[in-house]
């Protein structure tokens, strides 16, 4: 437009979260993975807000960054849950990142898992050697990724299989968590996040807690008092005799693999959804080992796992919508156990998101 070159004034389009990070003086924990991110960022936020610093929990978490821009401070901490979507051409990183895993996810939208795998490493990537990153050591496709990289920042790693202490570690050795080679966390106290997951999910809150020189008993205190968030292992409640869980975020296998061995006593397991190209070889494969005995199969993705179910015990159930998967289960669910809904796929296509499906889960199983 009259002969100007608008290059010269314009280099790229930049994210609300990017902006942040460029031009505002406060210090920033990101945290992003595949699984887990809003547990996280919520559980770090209500760990810092708990010991009386002022601090804001802002981006993927359903906050966008401008709509609080007058309530930002110099001093302030800004808790930032970070997805790929709003990484994946990021040229600025957090002071603290935190990575807590990758796993087959929104290959829907990236060409590749190492195109997927590459915007959730925009986390760390412009950090500053006074920075921190904090990673799971046990995740295959995170580590395999890391190679990569160079690593600016300080970097801890979280483990739960690895029990060899070392200075800036987290692992977990009988049933107690070291960080730094000091034990510092309980695994056995009782608390209401459930799952293997979640003591991972703690580990990493634990050590941001360690970096920031917080009182160590308030942040035990918060974890243990803290609420898990709506559709992530959500007790719906017992009808029927039946203990029924709205696990609807679960998007991926390996998410709902999680909530069935939290569980434990999980006899109906609901999956289904959106098929995105994600693999379910190891899935099936675990559900044709596991104790479940009746598995609800939505499309799409619920009708292929379900004719790949070869345990004899396992009586599969071919439905078409919600609606019949909820009367279903409280017909074929034993009595004193507990019916899951854990999809292992998106909800796209048929609900406008998790949050719509678990809804209308729980609003489902509620009706006589």
């Amino acid at each position: 437009m009259y002969g100007i070159d608008t290059s010269k004034f314009i280099s790229k389009i930049k994210s609300q979260l990017e902006l942040l990070l460029e031009f505002f003086n406060v210090y920033t924990i990101g945290i992003t993975g595949t699984k887990g991110k809003s547990t996280t960022s919520t559980l770090i936020y209500q760990i810092i807000k708990n010991q009386g610093i002022e601090c804001m929990l802002l981006g993927n978490i359903g906050t966008p960054v401008f709509e609080h821009i007058d309530e930002i401070k110099e001093k302030m901490i800004l808790v930032l849950e970070m997805s790929s979507h709003q990484l994946e051409y990021m040229e600025q990183s957090t002071n603290i990142s935190i990575l807590l895993n990758i796993y087959e996810e929104h290959l829907d939208h990236y060409e590749s898992l190492e195109k997927y795998a590459d915007a959730k490493c925009n986390i760390f990537k412009y950090q500053k050697e006074k920075d921190y990153f904090l990673y799971s050591q046990d995740n295959e496709l995170l580590q395999k990724q890391l190679q990569k990289y160079e690593i600016k920042g300080n970097p801890y790693r979280i483990s739960m299989e690895d029990t060899q202490e070392e200075e800036n570690k987290a692992i977990i050795k009988e049933g107690k968590v070291y960080l730094n080679k000091k034990e510092i966390y309980n695994t056995t106290d009782k608390r209401n996040l459930l799952g293997r997951y979640n003591i991972s999910n703690i580990m990493f809150a634990l050590t941001v807690s360690e970096i920031l020189n917080l009182d160590l008993q308030k942040t035990i205190e918060t974890i243990n008092t803290f609420e898990p968030l709506p559709h992530r292992i959500e007790k719906v409640g017992e009808y029927g005799g039946i203990m029924f869980y709205n696990d609807s975020i679960a998007t991926i296998p390996e998410a709902t693999i999680n909530s069935i061995e939290a569980l434990e006593k999980v006899n109906t397991l609901i999956i289904g959804g959106m098929d995105r190209g994600i693999s379910f070889d190891k899935f099936i494969e675990y559900l044709n080992n596991s104790q479940i005995e009746n598995l609800i199969c939505m499309p799409d993705t619920g009708h292929k796992i379900g004719k790949e179910i070869s345990n004899e015990n396992i009586k599969v159930y071919i439905v078409e919508t919600l609606e019949e998967a909820v009367k279903k289960a409280k017909e074929v669910t034993k009595n004193d156990s507990v019916c899951l809904l854990s999809p292992a796929a998106a909800s796209y296509g048929f609900f406008k998101n998790f949050i719509e499906k678990g809804e209308k889960y729980k609003k489902l199983v509620r009706e006589n």
